[in-house]
């Protein structure tokens, strides 16, 4: 991406979107925006900052370790540079939604993310600073949160089909982020530092 034309790095981990760069990220969102106005979930924006204290709540604090940027701001009060946001969107709901007849609902946002890299490598890929789609579901039960979540399973194949991207859906572990499902897709790539075991008859992939 640098020697294209696209992307100039400032320091480790950090990238500037030069317009060549920036015109395929508009193009590359568009597509996104799309695919998930389709499955019927509504964009918000939420707040890159968030108090500390509302990770400390979720008790994934420790989960994030290192990863977590973290600043004070003048009244000392500790904020963090929001590495995902469903601490923002639960606290969020719940003061929104007052009934299960709100219910379900899908929200999502393209904001930046932050993670305190310990190594930042392959370029955008594994950066301190990154443009993310997050998406989180609120169902009435577990019934329902399963149809959510194909329906994104399905919503992010079209995604990728759409960007020309030969794909694996790989089951996965869900790590700090929690949860009993998960899948990774993955782009196989002679760079990449995954393993991928794929079955021949049957297409899984883990």
């Amino acid at each position: 991406m640098i020697r294209s034309g696209m992307i100039r790095k400032l320091s480790a981990g950090v990238y500037t979107y030069l317009p060549l760069g920036t015109r395929i990220l508009n193009k590359v969102i568009n597509i996104i925006r799309e695919e998930m106005d389709k499955s019927g979930a509504i964009e918000l924006f939420m707040p890159a900052l968030q108090p500390l204290a509302l990770i400390e709540l979720s008790g994934r604090i420790d989960a994030f370790g290192d990863d977590l940027l973290r600043i004070k701001d003048r009244h000392k009060r500790d904020i963090a540079l929001s590495p995902t946001h469903e601490e923002v969107i639960t606290d969020l709901i719940k003061n929104e939604v007052s009934s299960y007849k709100q219910l379900p609902l899908i929200l999502y946002q393209i904001q930046t993310k932050f993670r305190d890299e310990a190594r930042p490598r392959f370029g955008v890929l594994r950066s301190k600073e990154f443009l993310m789609k997050d998406a989180y579901s609120f169902d009435i039960d577990i019934d329902g949160l399963n149809n959510s979540y194909q329906k994104m399973y399905d919503t992010y194949c079209r995604i990728f089909e759409r960007c020309k991207l030969d794909f694996l859906a790989v089951e996965a572990d869900s790590g700090a982020m929690g949860g009993d499902v998960s899948h990774e897709f993955m782009i196989p790539n002679e760079n990449g530092e995954d393993v991928i075991v794929k079955c021949r008859s049957c297409d899984y992939s883990a």
